[in-house]
């Protein structure tokens, strides 16, 4: 499985941003997709997840109302549309599949119930 995201890049504070994270090599349709961010100095932090069905979505708190997490299976690909951004949102930010089938909050946030991993896109708000 390959994951690619595309979409970062440089927005002013209360601006938005889409971030699409295209998956190729396996069943995608079965596949848990979810987003991660890593600022510089911090360790990686759970953005959202959804589930193959698309049915199921978890944000982390401090991105609810502002993210939102969806899927075009038809396309292979997942995106994350990102409003008010913040300069705390800056990041490099990651998207992840996974293999197994779990639906809790718990599980879709954490690193390890991730199989594949991109490479990561940048998005930079100044403050």
């Amino acid at each position: 499985v390959q994951l690619v995201e595309s979409g970062g890049g440089l927005v002013q504070a209360g601006d938005s941003l889409r971030l699409t994270c295209a998956v190729s090599g396996r069943a995608f349709g079965r596949n848990t997709v979810g987003w991660f961010r890593r600022a510089p100095g911090k360790e990686r932090e759970f953005v959202a997840a959804i589930t193959w069905s698309g049915d199921i979505t978890h944000y982390a708190d401090s991105m609810k109302g502002r993210f939102t997490i969806s899927r075009d299976n038809a396309e292979n690909s997942v995106s994350l549309q990102m409003n008010n951004v913040r300069p705390e949102d800056t990041a490099v930010y990651y998207c992840a599949a996974s293999e197994s089938y779990k639906t809790s909050y718990y599980d879709l946030a954490s690193v390890g119930n991730y199989d594949y991993w991109g490479q990561g896109t940048q998005v930079t708000v100044p403050s």
